[in-house]
């Protein structure tokens, strides 16, 4: 296929499970395989046995749960941080695959998978400069800008920001680290803490929505004062519901006050939008990921 676009090997790492796809885009799929999530010795062998499969991919991209070290000058990149995951970690998984492929490795985290297909292929498509922010399990967010992940150290933890809270509103939270951060007050395992039922069997009128709305707010007002990005992508079970969306808006209007008067932030409907590629943006991340190790834009 001349000018075709390299295949190159994808693994979402996930916490529960694996996604293996050999592809190019969303538009060149050639194989795509699931595998469970279990201890490394169990799961990284597993993830060789499909990629051994696989023939003609120029490059390996991961993206993976967290937190990872993605400092390419330090001795533990490529490694999973401190988790509580059994087994996990210091697991070494870039440098692993790569060693044994012989082939440029992309690693980041599975958020920053996802902020990249989305503004590549999905609701952010053709903005060099979005956020993705996931809320499930936990709460993650993912900033790019000129196409590129911003990081430091390593990747941000936008989920653990300390929000302003409701007036009244007094619960202690859900995060074992910081109480009452975004993660603390959003994510799944915090609604479920807070009402004693999973969030996807609350009512839409349900009160825990106010706060929970009124959290992720204030993490909009940090993304878009800190990263600015042009579009705010928002995925994971907690907001596939759709009802979130319309009061985060009107509490990030609010929230901001009238400062940062750009269009593009002022439109709230267009700014905050809902995650066009599902389940896939993590698995078609790693392909940009793996791009990126190549050196393409």
């Amino acid at each position: 296929m001349t000018g075709a676009k390299p295949l190159i090997a994808g693994v979402e790492l996930g916490g529960t499970k694996v996604v293996c796809i050999l592809a190019s885009g969303p538009d060149r799929i050639e194989d795509e395989v699931r595998l469970p999530t279990e201890r490394p010795e169990r799961t990284l062998p597993a993830i060789e046995a499909v990629l051994d499969r696989w023939t003609g991919f120029a490059s390996i991209g991961i993206a993976s749960f967290g937190p990872i070290h993605i400092d390419r000058r330090s001795p533990e990149w490529g490694r999973v941080g401190v988790t509580p995951k059994p087994g996990w970690a210091g697991a070494d998984v870039a440098g692993r695959l790569g060693k044994r492929y012989g082939v440029p490795v992309g690693f980041h985290s599975d958020v920053v998978g996802a902020a990249l297909a989305e503004a590549r292929w999905g609701a952010a498509e053709e903005l060099a400069d979005a956020a993705y922010v996931t809320v499930g399990t936990g709460v993650g967010a993912g900033m790019i800008a000129g196409g590129r992940p911003v990081d430091g150290l390593t990747h941000s933890e936008f989920g653990h920001l300390r929000p302003v809270r409701v007036p009244g509103d007094e619960w202690l939270g859900a995060c074992p680290f910081h109480g009452a951060c975004v993660e603390g007050l959003a994510s799944g395992p915090a609604i479920r803490a807070r009402t004693g039922h999973p969030a996807e069997s609350l009512a839409p009128d349900n009160p825990v929505w106010d706060g929970v709305a009124h959290a992720l707010a204030q993490l909009a007002h940090a993304l878009v004062l800190t990263g600015v990005p042009r579009r705010i992508v928002w995925g994971g079970g907690v907001m596939t519901s759709g009802h979130l969306l319309p009061a985060m808006r009107r509490m990030l209007r609010d929230s901001l006050g009238g400062y940062m008067p750009f269009p593009e932030i002022v439109d709230t409907d267009t700014y905050l939008v809902p995650a066009a590629l599902g389940g896939r943006a993590g698995p078609l991340g790693a392909i940009v990921l793996g791009r990126q190790a190549l050196g393409e834009a």
